[in-house]
C-alpha cells in the first residue's frame, strides 16, 4: 500500500508546474488522469526529441500517469468532464488566465457539487491583481521575481539554468495538495488550493528581499560564488583545475588555515578574522587561497579539505551527475516504460518506510483515452463517434 492508493487525480496540465506536482502524487500511489489536446497533446512533449525520440521535460514530469485526449471546448466534453470529476478526489489545472472559469470549471463552479473535491489552480499571478490577466513563463517569473537580479556576473544577470519558477510552484502545489486532503480526513470537505508561480518564488527570494529592503542595497551578483560568505565559491588550484568550497562559521575558517592554507596564524588577522571582514577583503582572500592551492592539484586540495571537515564539491556535468557514484552506492536509478521503450529514471528524493515510490510507464499521447471512457460509461460506438468528431 501507497499513501495515495484510492485517490484520483484529473488534471488539466501542460508544461512543468502543473505535470511536477501531479506526478509526486502518482509516486505516491494516485492514479492521475492527465487531460490532453486530441493528436498534439501537452505541448511539452515538443520542447525536444532527445531521449530515444521522446521530449526529455515530458519523460520527467509525465510518468505513471493515464493519457485521455480531449477537445475540451467540445459540445460532448462537458459530459465526460462531469463524470471524471465525479469520480475525482483531485482536479488539477494550470491553463491560461480566466480559462477554467469560461470552461467552468473554476473552484467556484465545481465545489459547490463536489463538495469533497480538492481544486488546485496553478498560475502565474493568481486571479487577482493587476497581473491577474498576465501570461507567466519560468524565465519570465524568474525575472519579475527578482532572480535575475541576484544571479549571474557582475557584468551580467543570468537566469537559473534550470526552471525553478515551475518546480517551486510545482513542489507547492503538490505539497498544498496533501495539507488539503489531510484537512478532508478531518474535515470532511474538500476546497480550493491556489498556488502562483510568482508567489512560489518570492518565498524563495526570502533571503534577497530582506537583505536588500533593510541593508540598502542588492546582494551582489558573483557568479559562481556566494555573494555574502567569503570564502564561500569557486578557487582554483595549481594544475588549473577548479574546486568549491564553503566556509560557514569561525570555526570552520580557523581549521581551513591552519589544516588546509598551512597558515594557522592567518584565523586571528585581524582583516580576515569575521565574514564581514573577509567579505569587504573578497579579493584579497581569494588570491591567499589561490596562492596556498598553487602548489596542489585540485585532488590533493579536496584531500585536505575532507581531512580538516571542510565541505566542498566538483562542478559536474549534467552526464557526470546521471553516472554519479552516490547514486548507484544508494541504488536510486529504476526504470520505466515509455512508448520508445524502458528508460531509466531516479526514484523521487523522499525515502519512505514501508513502500517504494511507484514508478509508472510514461504514456502515449491518448493511450488511455478508450479506456478510460469505457470506465465512464460510453460504449464502443459512442467512442467511435467522438474520435470520428474529433472530440477525443
Amino acid at each position: 500500500m501507497r499513501p495515495l492508493d484510492g485517490i484520483t487525480v484529473v488534471s488539466l496540465e501542460q508544461a512543468v508546474a502543473a505535470p511536477f506536482a501531479t506526478r509526486q502524487l502518482a509516486d505516491l500511489g494516485a492514479r492521475v488522469i492527465k487531460i490532453e489536446r486530441p493528436r498534439a497533446g501537452d505541448f511539452a512533449r515538443d520542447y525536444d526529441y532527445t531521449v530515444k525520440g521522446l521530449s526529455s521535460h515530458f519523460v520527467w514530469l509525465n510518468r505513471t500517469k493515464e493519457s485521455l485526449t480531449l477537445d475540451v471546448k467540445h459540445p460532448k466534453a462537458k459530459e465526460i468532464l462531469a463524470k471524471l470529476l465525479a469520480r475525482a478526489d483531485v482536479f488539477v489545472q494550470n491553463l491560461a488566465p480566466g480559462a477554467a472559469r469560461r470552461l467552468g470549471l473554476a473552484a467556484a463552479d465545481l465545489l459547490p457539487g463536489h463538495p469533497r473535491l480538492v481544486v488546485c489552480d496553478i498560475s502565474g499571478y493568481g486571479d487577482s491583481g493587476p497581473y491577474a490577466h498576465k501570461k507567466a513563463y519560468d524565465l519570465l517569473v524568474q525575472s519579475e521575481a527578482g532572480v535575475l537580479s541576484v544571479t549571474g556576473t557582475p557584468e551580467a544577470p543570468s537566469k537559473v539554468g534550470i526552471s525553478i519558477a515551475d518546480i517551486a510552484t510545482g513542489m507547492y502545489a503538490y505539497s498544498g495538495i496533501l495539507t488539503a486532503l489531510y484537512d478532508r480526513q478531518k474535515t470532511g470537505k474538500g476546497g480550493r488550493v491556489e498556488v502562483t508561480m510568482f508567489e512560489a518564488l518570492g518565498e524563495w527570494m526570502g533571503y534577497p528581499l530582506n537583505y536588500t529592503h533593510f541593508g540598502g542595497k542588492a546582494p551582489p551578483r558573483t557568479g559562481p560564488d556566494h555573494a555574502t560568505i567569503v570564502p564561500y565559491g569557486r578557487y582554483r588550484a595549481g594544475d588549473g583545475k577548479e574546486v568549491m568550497l564553503g566556509l560557514q562559521n569561525e570555526r570552520e575558517w580557523a581549521a581551513f588555515c591552519g589544516k588546509v592554507l598551512g597558515q594557522p596564524a592567518l584565523a586571528a588577522d585581524s582583516r580576515y578574522d569575521s565574514n564581514s571582514r573577509r567579505n569587504a577583503r573578497r579579493a584579497e582572500v581569494t588570491a591567499l587561497i589561490e596562492k596556498a592551492f598553487s602548489a596542489l592539484t585540485a585532488e590533493q586540495v579536496v584531500k585536505k579539505l575532507d581531512a580538516a571537515g571542510i565541505a566542498n564539491a566538483r562542478i559536474n556535468t549534467p552526464q557526470e551527475v546521471w553516472e554519479h557514484s552516490q547514486f548507484r552506492a544508494r541504488k536510486r536509478w529504476r526504470e520505466a516504460g515509455s512508448p520508445a521503450g524502458p528508460l531509466p529514471v531516479l526514484l523521487p528524493p523522499a525515502t519512505h518506510d514501508g513502500f517504494e515510490a511507484r514508478i509508472g510507464a510514461v504514456p502515449a499521447i491518448g493511450e488511455h483515452t478508450g479506456r478510460i471512457l469505457a470506465e465512464l460509461g460510453f460504449g464502443d460506438a459512442e467512442i467511435a463517434g467522438l474520435r470520428a468528431a474529433a472530440a477525443i
